[in-house]
């Protein structure tokens, strides 16, 4: 049986302890997410093969694996915009995301960071995160709301946590290429996600800007579970806690940043002998 079927099945006789409404999540076992004998093809290639992943409550883990071993698959498939031939993938034991769209998915707390930044070059740093408190879509009724204590806080909160305090007048467009990222990173934490999907967060940065996001992405780990995609393995080694390889869609191996590296397949297929 399944590890999610197992625990759901246990528990059931319990569920009256703790009601939960549809935006609850369920996480009394310790796991957010759980993607159990998933696989999806396309045009007769395997993208994921038989995926058997676990996430814990409050984890920072690192995916890798070479190109086309199905990283960015399963990210689609987290967040609603795949759906697998077969499998099933739960957000802790309550929300079942093979039903739900992509908007429902977002809303119940999962936030994805893609690769390139996508800030509003045209906002300062300071309406970027405005925005993304959601609410209004138009940005004329929107900057017209005035903001509440509460949400003034979280605001102050997140670009302090961002290290963008001094910069928060500051045209997004004039940002460096770090900034932009971590003003994307802040834009999701206004939402308050309980698990951040980030790919390739330091591609193409500085590495100081490196160092930065190792300590933001750190920081941001018990608070929410943070899910890394990236290919840099000395970034990777500076914030790893558990390392999952991916391979032809699958894990190959999962542990420490040094088992990882000491395994023979893993360095056959990835790493390079």
């Amino acid at each position: 049986m399944s590890l999610i079927n197992s625990i759901r099945q246990r528990d059931r006789v319990f569920d009256f302890l703790a009601p939960q409404g549809a935006g609850d999540l369920d996480t009394r076992k310790g796991y957010i997410l759980y993607m159990e004998d998933v696989s999806v093809s396309f045009d007769g290639f395997k993208a994921i093969n038989n995926l058997n992943l676990y996430i814990r409550e409050g984890e920072l883990r690192c995916i890798i694996g070479p190109n086309g071993a199905g990283k960015t698959t399963m990210m689609d498939i987290i967040t609603g915009k795949t759906q697998p031939d077969s499998g099933s993938v739960w957000f802790g034991q309550s929300m079942d995301l093979l039903k739900m769209k992509e908007p429902e998915i977002a809303n119940a707390g999962i936030g994805r960071k893609f690769q390139k930044p996508t800030v509003f070059e045209a906002l300062t740093v300071f309406e970027n995160l405005w925005l993304a408190l959601g609410g209004q879509r138009s940005i004329p009724r929107l900057f017209n709301r005035k903001l509440s204590a509460e949400q003034l806080a979280r605001m102050d909160e997140v670009i302090n946590l961002i290290g963008l305090s001094d910069l928060q007048s500051s045209l997004a467009g004039t940002l460096s290429h770090g900034q932009k990222q971590w003003l994307e990173i802040g834009m999701l934490l206004m939402q308050n996600p309980k698990m951040l999907l980030v790919d390739e967060p330091v591609a193409g940065m500085t590495h100081q800007e490196m160092d930065k996001t190792a300590e933001l992405l750190k920081g941001l780990a018990g608070r929410h579970t943070v899910v890394v995609v990236e290919h840099d393995m000395e970034f990777i080694r500076s914030i790893a806690q558990t390392v999952t390889v991916l391979h032809q869609g699958s894990i190959l191996k999962e542990g420490s940043m040094d088992q990882v590296q000491s395994d023979p397949k893993v360095r056959e297929v990835y790493l390079g002998a």
